[in-house]
Parts: C-alpha cells; structure tokens; sequence
C-alpha cells in the first residue's frame, strides 16, 4: 500500500535555479537516509551530478525553445512515495519507485529515486526533471496529476502483489501517525506539510523561507498564515501551535 505526492519546485526568492535544485537533491539523497547512497538510483542521469545536468538541461530547453519563465517557473517535481510499515523492503520500492517515475514521464525526462529509510514506512523521493530529454519541452503539472499517479502508483502495487488502498478518501490515521496511511489529511496537517517541504528547501533566512511557502500561502504578519483558499478553509492558524 503507497500514498503518492506530487509537489512543484520553484526558485523562490533569495535563490537561484542552482541553488533550488542543489538544495532538494542534497536532502533526498542524505547519506543518513539513503544507507550510504546504496538507495539511490537514476534514469538519464548520474545521481553524483544530477543538479549540474538538470540546468544543463535547462539551459538546453531555453535555447532551443525561446522560452524563458520568471518566479513561477517550475524547475523540477518532487514525486514523494510512502509504504506502510513493514511491507516492503528498500530496495523494492526503490524499484517501485523507479517505474512509477518511467510511468508519470513516459521515459521522458529524467529523475532520480532516494529511498529513506530513517522512518518506521519506507518512503522514496524522487526528482524528476521539467524538462524532457530531447529538450523540447516541460513536464506540466496538468489538472488532477495526483490522482493520475495515485492510480499508477496502485497499478505497480498490484501488479507487484501489493496491498492498495480501498477508498482514498476515506478517513484514516492522521499524517502524525505516520506518513504512508490511507488519511485525509488535515487542514493543520496541510499546513505542516507545506512548512516541511519549505524547510527542505534549506532556507537561508526566515524570509526566504516565508519565501517558499507564498505559493500556497498569504501571508499576515506577524504570525498567522492561512491554508490557500482552494483548499475551503480560512481559519488562521499560528505557527507557535505548529507541534
């Protein structure tokens, strides 16, 4: 049984394309993480310089194409694929993880896969690139990809004699219990979630990190952010409660 998210990675502000891409490779493929890189894999790609060949890539695209993007332009996604505890084995979802990846992208962009096992579930990260291999184009974040990959993602499981989730969005155990179960995730869970994939991003200042999370969030000085408005909530919430 897997959960699947799919998140965008922009520049921000206060960094470059560089350093954002650098940033989010770093932390997915921690030594501490990943035993020792043994739970990295790749796809068109050499993990070791994966960020260096991504901008390659980019450049590449811009040339050829014309096309330059300003704040919004999406670098890179980040594919994150959870496991329920104890069903499968790291190196197993790295595979998995590897061919839902070939699968969302048809074998046309690059990526890489890190499996961290530092949690109780097995989980993988995977960074795959905008841009397509023959540099053409970009990998577009298209009306309900989630549920596309959540339904590519249950496809390999089964195929691999895996458990599935039966309804997706009916209530489970929350994210706190553990971030591969069948839940409906919070508003407040909502909130930490989008506040942990900023802070992966290794912010270099608070305001940065504020940054990070303005395409999700408005912000209200001094301590309140409400969730984005598509989601139908506005209560504020303070980051002091953030535990």
């Amino acid at each position: 049984m897997a959960t699947t998210r799919l998140m965008p990675l922009h520049k921000g502000e206060g960094r470059n394309a560089g350093t954002a891409i650098k940033d989010i490779i770093e932390y997915v493929e921690n030594p501490d993480k990943t035993d020792g890189f043994q739970l990295v894999s790749s796809y068109q790609c050499d993990s070791r310089s994966a960020d260096m060949e991504f901008l390659f890539a980019r450049k590449l695209y811009q040339y050829i194409t014309g096309r330059h993007r300003g704040k919004d332009e999406v670098i890179a996604y980040h594919l994150r694929q959870s496991f329920a505890p104890g069903e499968i084995t790291p190196e197993e979802a790295n595979r998995l993880g590897r061919e839902l990846a070939l699968r969302f992208t048809k074998a046309q962009h690059a990526f890489i896969v890190a499996t961290h096992i530092d949690k109780r579930h097995v989980h993988n990260h995977i960074i795959i690139n905008s841009v397509s291999l023959d540099h053409s184009k970009k990998l577009r974040n298209f009306w309900d990809s989630s549920r596309a990959i959540r339904r590519i993602s249950d496809t390999i499981c089964i195929e691999n004699g895996y458990s599935v989730i039966a309804d997706p969005k009916g209530f489970g155990k929350c994210y706190n219990t553990w971030d591969g179960a069948p839940a409906l995730l919070s508003h407040r869970d909502r909130i930490c979630l989008a506040i942990d994939n900023a802070l992966a991003q290794k912010p270099r200042s608070f305001d940065v990190f504020l940054a990070f999370l303005r395409p999700r969030f408005t912000h209200h000085p001094p301590f309140f952010l409400p969730f984005d408005l598509l989601c139908g909530q506005r209560a504020f919430i303070r980051f002091g409660r953030r535990a």
